[in-house]
């Protein structure tokens, strides 16, 4: 497999503080990333730097052939950010935000085939301020595919989502990997990621403790003797909230 993303050495320090200390990791082409961690573990210090939103104190990271610190101009062009909601004008719509984003980009974007790739056509016109939490979210990672990028990273992009909302947003996910971008995501949520990440990365204390795909970290657990203190189950709570409530976007 091609690693589209390298990281080095990744050191970062605030003044005395060290929040990242020399972590190193590959991200594969067309694989689902994610970056996992307590709050304060160092996780979004590093996705903001792979991000070129934040200097590194040291480290080398490489993003398709280009250096972050160096060459982050061309970064730029190649990756997608979601942005959260101060992001945005609100008083813009839909349709608006998209063509000013083109711009920035100097892409020519078909705006309804972006907005029904994220089931948002019918908000066309309607002005951000306006949207659902759910329908924010959908078009913060719609604005991400603007630019046609290699990469994307979506920082905890299902928070405060119902179930409906943050199922929808998973096949979202997995139809961009398919498409052939490339993932990094950060959660909290470990279903979330034991069901979308190819591997994960788990960051404590500004350092990798463990760097593997879900299945093998859980086997590897499930080897040292560890046992689950209640019976695993096929289905959980959020599978019977699903089932008798629908599957379908609520807006």
């Amino acid at each position: 497999m091609n690693p589209i993303i390298t990281v080095k050495n990744l050191v970062k320090h605030y003044n005395s503080f060290q929040a990242v200390k020399g972590i190193s990791f590959d991200v594969y082409e067309g694989e689902i990333f994610g970056l996992l961690g307590p709050n304060g573990a160092g996780k979004t210090t590093t996705l903001e730097i792979m991000e070129t939103l934040r200097t590194k104190t040291s480290g080398e990271i490489i993003i398709k052939g280009y250096s972050v610190g160096a060459d982050d101009d061309e970064i730029k062009k190649i990756i997608g950010v979601q942005l959260q909601a101060a992001g945005y004008y609100p008083s813009l719509s839909l349709l608006e935000l998209i063509d000013l984003f083109a711009g920035l980009y100097s892409q020519d974007v078909n705006a309804m085939e972006l907005l029904l790739k994220v089931g948002l056509t019918d908000k066309a016109k309607s002005k951000y301020k306006e949207l659902s939490g759910g329908q924010k979210q959908r078009f913060s990672i719609a604005t991400t595919l603007i630019n046609k990028p290699a990469v994307i990273f979506l920082d905890e992009p299902t928070t405060g989502l119902d179930p409906q909302a943050r199922r929808n947003l998973w096949d979202l996910i997995r139809q961009i990997k398919n498409e052939g971008t490339t993932v990094v995501i950060t959660t909290h949520y470990m279903d979330e990621a034991e069901e979308l990440c190819s591997r994960v990365a788990i960051i404590e204390n500004g350092k990798i403790i463990a760097l593997d795909t879900p299945d093998q970290l859980i086997d590897d657990l499930v080897a040292k003797g560890f046992e689950r203190k209640k019976e695993v189950k096929k289905a959980n709570l959020e599978d019977v909230f699903l089932n008798l409530t629908g599957q379908e976007w609520r807006e």
